[in-house]
């Protein structure tokens, strides 16, 4: 192979070379893995969450047939807008019915699942944390009838504080997390030094670290060693760092796009650092 063509291949296929697992759920998987196959890397997709329907649907149902009394919808992720919507289909309501809401989302890809189904969404924070959105609210939700809809198991930051400032707030299970059958035995296999352990991991909720180092255990230490952490943003970092693990690669922006982007930018950075190690060997 030619240097014009080893240049050409390095330039379109910049993660060629690099093993990155994915830790995302199956059904979402593929936003991820996808683009950094495209890029060349390994991909090594063992998702750690599992994303189900609640046991039931009773306050997500109710809440909705009297959606006419509310006046804000809070929705913070792409999961609870898809349950939202699929249970409005089943309860053969119209997404009409919804266009009086203010709707807030708490990122770009809740906003944009919110937003294909023609309705506005009137406030997304600069950052998709719990906390940005409180503040992005703050002074337009006292005395009003507030819906949120998000998973069973989640941070108490938002309700917790709506409520301080003075919001009529009802708190809906939209769907929730579990691990997947068989997960633990393929993660336990990727870091247990039989085969070769992934360059990269990439974490996009604090529930896929949670799961993860759970799966590993007492062994979490010794099998991440070496191992660069990729995280969606503040709050998923932060529970990386809160295990000891902080990460090394976060994205700008809670987006596919953007983690994609701070990995290959991680990995040229790499790359650049070892070609000057071999240029300058004294240092």
């Amino acid at each position: 192979m030619s240097f014009d063509q080893e240049a050409h291949d390095a330039a379109m296929r910049p993660l060629l070379g690099w093993r990155i697992m994915t830790t995302r759920a199956s059904k979402q998987s593929g936003g991820l893995a996808a683009p950094l196959r495209d890029l060349g890397a390994d991909v090594t997709e063992i998702p750690t969450i599992e994303i189900r329907p609640p046991k039931s649907y009773k306050s997500l149902d109710g809440a909705l047939r009297k959606i006419a009394t509310y006046e804000w919808l809070l929705v913070t992720s792409a999961n609870g807008a898809e349950a939202v919507f699929e249970r409005l289909k089943k309860l053969k309501m119209s997404t009409d019915e919804l266009k009086h809401l203010q709707i807030a989302a708490i990122g770009p890809a809740t906003k944009n699942a919110i937003e294909a189904q023609g309705l506005q969404v009137v406030v997304t924070p600069e950052k998709a944390v719990a906390e940005s959105v409180v503040e992005a609210l703050r002074g337009k939700t006292e005395g009003k009838r507030v819906l949120l809809a998000r998973a069973k198991i989640a941070r108490d930051v938002l309700p917790v504080e709506l409520k301080k400032a003075g919001a009529k707030l009802d708190v809906v299970e939209a769907y929730e997390t579990v691990v997947p059958a068989g997960a633990k035995a393929k993660v336990q296999r990727a870091f247990s030094g039989k085969v070769e352990r992934p360059d990269i991991v990439t974490f996009t909720s604090a529930s896929t670290v949670t799961n993860l180092l759970g799966m590993l255990g007492k062994d979490a230490e010794k099998g991440l060693r070496d191992v660069a952490m990729a995280s969606i943003g503040p709050v998923t970092s932060k529970a990386l760092a809160d295990a000891g693990f902080a990460p090394k690669i976060e994205a700008r922006a809670a987006t596919m796009q953007s983690l994609v982007l701070a990995i290959s930018e991680y990995v040229h950075k790499a790359a650049a650092q070892e070609l000057l190690k071999r240029l300058f060997p004294g240092g």
